[in-house]
């Protein structure tokens, strides 16, 4: 039987997205056919048009993208920390240096050739979320990619790097996805947003027995 394939599409410097990455890998230590399973990383931006690095605090763009006062974002990243620690997260969103994620998908594009993309992804969003690093500066990209082994210079320079970000982003439209994390399941089934991980191990049992039939 051929590999159950998974694609998911996140963003680096999406809470949710790292939440439902811890979510999935419990859903995928749980499951049967877990060595048959390929999951492939795909990119999304949720702010395209962000600078290389943005200045004000986590807390300040939240207020001012969804209207709310400094200290109701404040709040609500209180309880994101809080949830994400109920899945092994260590969330410092006080720190989080927000920017441009173009270069971050690159190097996850590249890791791809070299079956580093899990280990590109997590040490992207351990370095967001947790040590403060600025993910959109080549610098960190650059340090970040040669920690995991692969040249960052190479993903940062060949255009078709930038492509392949493209060409996710430009699936995730045709497919219809608005939010992230989504998981598309052997393009069978869909899962949006970062569910339980009893739900998506559900949803990897389904596809199996639909490979099955």
């Amino acid at each position: 039987m051929a590999p159950l394939t998974v694609e998911i599409w996140s963003d680096i410097v999406c809470p949710w997205c790292y939440v439902g990455k811890r979510r999935f890998e419990t859903a995928l230590a749980a499951f049967d056919h877990r060595d048959e399973v390929a999951v492939r990383w795909r990119s999304f931006e949720l702010d395209p048009g962000a600078p290389t690095v943005r200045e004000h605090s986590s807390a300040e763009h939240l207020a001012s993208k969804y209207g709310m006062s400094v200290e109701q974002a404040e709040s609500s990243n209180a309880q994101m920390t809080e949830l994400a620690a109920a899945e092994g997260l260590e969330y410092h969103l006080d720190r989080t240096r927000g920017g441009n994620s173009f270069g971050a998908h690159r190097l996850i594009q590249l890791a791809l050739e070299h079956d580093l993309q899990d280990a590109m992804k997590e040490r992207l969003m351990r370095a967001y979320f947790t040590e403060g690093e600025a993910i959109g500066d080549p610098e960190v990209l650059a340090r970040l990619a040669a920690e995991v082994g692969i040249d960052a210079q190479v993903a940062l320079t060949e255009e078709k790097y930038a492509e392949a970000v493209r060409e996710d982003e430009d699936l995730a439209r045709r497919i219809g996805i608005q939010g992230v994390p989504y998981f598309v399941l052997d393009r069978k089934f869909g899962v949006s947003g970062a569910q339980p991980a009893e739900l998506l191990l559900q949803a990897l049992d389904r596809t199996r027995e639909a490979q099955a039939a």
